[in-house]
């Protein structure tokens, strides 16, 4: 996935307490990003971290953000948890959260640039909190209020810290999806990703069961053993990182039926180098030739007899923990794909880059004599199932666009047939 900012810094502040926090967070955001007055902004912080930061290091933020997301050209909404405040802001090239965290005496201790988060109201009749190994995944329930097929969808997300909508700049794919099931009679449940609600849940011990897997099964056991619910045939809908785990899912939750958008058959290390040398070919300014050599070796320490339960995460790829790592070096998706004993639906864009064709053929090899699988290819359609044209690229989630409708109607024969 496209890898977003993030920003976080800590100084000191001088307040007028005259002042409520949103207005202290409006006017910090305007003394920094369009004053581009770093001494204003600077005095906002709390003295116990000020030191942490240079005032020249606040003068550099604008430059770096306008080459990453653009200027800032308006602030559409804000919200809040706490001590912590969410600024919905509109840039140049798209929207993100500033999120700005709040101490004694109305002092800030940081801020972040972060995918929004949405705030729903709490009497939305579609929210549905479901309990999951000592959390509560926040989620969105839409059931057809007519013509209501007995057919339920749980989403699970791609890799990253993914809001229910599964939101990637512009685009919600999943939110899209779920509203046009609703529209032909099939219910859904989607949810906040547990690293989006609860990230300090995932430590260093923290392998891809409790980041993906675990609640997706909890989700699914919900649903099964709700007397509501029953005569509903459940489905589960996996994307990407969701797709590359659903063989995992499936031997937990035990569904009706299987969706994998845009999975990988192969390791997630290989993708990775795969994918930083697509990048660097399209753009090396983006993606400079020595970050290419660093996954590589990092990779290759991974794939190496050196590599142990005890390697630092600063050695393997993407700064993840070592248990991580090793419990996806253990695990085979293609030999335990050929365990699943229900029909299955995989669906591949021909302009993804992260996930490729390549990875198609090879689901599709491993399951040429099941006659209940389902092999979808979708040539003009990126990773986010939206349609594009031209070489694929980071840009592409940038754009805003919705999911293509005959994967959505592929997707609904699926489902009912």
């Amino acid at each position: 996935m496209k890898k977003l900012l993030t920003l976080f810094f800590t100084a000191s502040a001088l307040l007028f307490f005259s002042q409520d926090r949103k207005e202290i967070g409006n006017t910090f955001i305007k003394a920094l990003l369009v004053d581009k007055n770093a001494e204003k902004a600077h005095s906002y912080f709390d003295p116990s971290v000020a030191g942490q930061i240079p005032v020249d290091q606040l003068k550099a933020i604008p430059d770096q953000l306008q080459s990453q997301v653009g200027g800032l050209k308006n602030i559409l909404e804000v919200n809040n948890e706490g001590n912590t405040y969410y600024y919905y802001s509109e840039f140049e090239k798209t929207k993100l959260d500033i999120q700005i965290t709040f101490g004694e005496n109305n002092k800030m201790l940081g801020f972040f640039l972060v995918p929004h988060k949405t705030f729903e109201k709490p009497d939305e009749k579609t929210t549905l909190k479901i309990k999951s190994d000592g959390i509560e995944l926040n989620g969105t329930l839409l059931l057809p209020p007519s013509n209501n097929k007995k057919k339920l969808v749980i989403f699970v997300h791609g890799s990253g810290a993914h809001d229910r909508d599964e939101t990637i700049g512009e685009n919600k794919p999943f939110k899209d999806i779920a509203e046009y099931l609703l529209a032909n009679g099939i219910a859904s449940y989607r949810y906040d990703k547990r690293t989006y609600s609860y990230p300090e849940t995932f430590n260093e011990k923290s392998t891809v069961e409790e980041e993906t897997v675990n609640d997706a099964v909890n989700a699914a056991l919900y649903f099964k053993n709700n007397a509501d619910y029953k005569g509903y045939q459940i489905i589960i809908l996996g994307h990407s990182q969701g797709a590359y785990m659903m063989p995992k899912i499936a031997e937990k939750a035990q569904v009706s039926k299987y969706v994998f958008m845009a999975g990988n058959a192969r390791s997630l290390q290989d993708l990775l180098v795969e994918q930083y040398d697509y990048l660097h070919a399209i753009d090396p300014t983006k993606v400079p030739a020595e970050a290419v050599q660093e996954v590589k070796k990092q990779v290759a320490f991974l794939n190496s007899s050196k590599f142990n339960v005890s390697s630092p995460s600063s050695e393997l790829p993407l700064g993840q923990s070592a248990s991580y790592w090793k419990y996806l070096k253990d695990y085979n998706q293609l030999n335990e794909v050929k365990k699943v004993k229900a029909p299955m639906f995989f669906a591949q864009g021909g302009r993804d880059y992260q996930v490729t064709e390549k990875d198609f053929n090879l689901w599709k090899e491993t399951l040429k004599n099941d006659k209940t699988a389902v092999f979808k290819f979708y040539p003009t359609l990126s990773h986010l199932f939206i349609s594009g044209t031209g070489k694929p690229s980071p840009k592409d989630y940038e754009t805003k666009g919705k999911v293509d409708e005959q994967f959505l109607k592929d997707l609904v024969q699926f489902i009912l047939q």
